[in-house]
């Protein structure tokens, strides 16, 4: 328990690091990945990010937000735990409902609650989980987390890169129009969430090679704006091979670079992107 006594708390959509999340205690509450047959998971419980894969040739499953008991029960807990307030992270609300339940359950509860719009999705939403942990073990006083957090959101970038957009469309995470340019000449879209949290495309890339390289380019745009900066890598099962070659290319371009840190997809996140996904974030330090 931190100094001032402040709880995080954030969902499994952020990929917050495990060992982050266990020494700093930061509490997630998982997503819920759903199959036809009525059989219901926890993201990063009771199902793996290779369990997902396996079974996504057979069906491409549906994922719900965490309820509003679930939310409520964690801040409960960390309450009886002996934190004195709480600040939730969590993952774009226009991806999906979770910070809206987050503020419900919060505005119903007699107890301090603050939550944050990462306006992100994946390892970049998870820095700034990072950095609300970091601000308060620095004791930055409680009234100010709120603001503060949304300004590191704003100067948090994510893109990513996936080989087939089917995933993406069938979840309903992009429309019809860049799934149809994804569909034609072999044109592989680098996405970005734009300033409200909706995915968009950031670039048209012909071929998958091109796609990485148009990613690095972006990327490197963004962090070449700050001082310093914290670089985030993530990659599926199927990509992890090119993790490597891709943090050369990004330290290659960019001399600010405070830190780079490596993730792999969660469960949940995999259902909307398939196995073929490659991201890249920065993050002003």
């Amino acid at each position: 328990m931190n100094d001032q006594r402040i709880a995080v708390i954030t969902d499994s959509g952020t990929d917050v690091d495990a060992t982050f999340a266990r020494v700093h205690d930061v509490r997630v509450v998982p997503l819920r990945i759903i199959y036809s047959d009525g059989s219901t998971f926890q993201s990063g419980v009771d199902i793996s990010p290779d369990e997902v894969v396996r079974r996504l040739a057979e069906e491409i499953p549906t994922t719900s937000l965490p309820s509003p008991k679930q939310i409520q029960a964690t801040i409960e807990q960390a309450r009886d735990d002996g934190y004195q307030s709480a600040v939730v992270v969590t993952i774009a609300s226009a991806l999906s409902a979770t910070n809206q339940t987050a503020h419900m359950v919060a505005e119903s509860m007699d107890f301090p609650v603050t939550v944050v719009d990462t306006k992100s999705i994946g390892m970049m939403a998870g820095f700034v989980v990072e950095r609300a942990v970091e601000m308060i073990e620095a004791g930055v006083p409680y009234e100010e987390l709120g603001d503060r957090l949304a300004d590191v959101a704003e100067k948090t970038d994510v893109f990513f890169a996936v080989k087939s957009l089917e995933y993406l469309y069938k979840g309903g995470r992009i429309n019809k129009h860049i799934y149809r340019i994804g569909s034609m000449l072999n044109i592989k879209p680098v996405l970005t969430c734009d300033e409200g949290g909706y995915y968009v495309m950031a670039k048209k890339a012909r071929g998958w090679e091109k796609a990485l390289s148009t990613m690095v380019e972006l990327c490197a745009e963004k962090a070449g704006r700050y001082e310093r900066c914290h670089i985030g890598l993530c990659a599926s099962i199927n990509t992890k091979d090119l993790l490597d070659d891709l943090e050369a290319r990004i330290r290659e371009k960019v001399p600010n670079v405070a830190s780079v840190q490596r993730y792999e997809l969660s469960a949940d996140l995999l259902v909307h992107t398939g196995p073929d996904l490659v991201g890249m974030g920065a993050q002003e330090a």
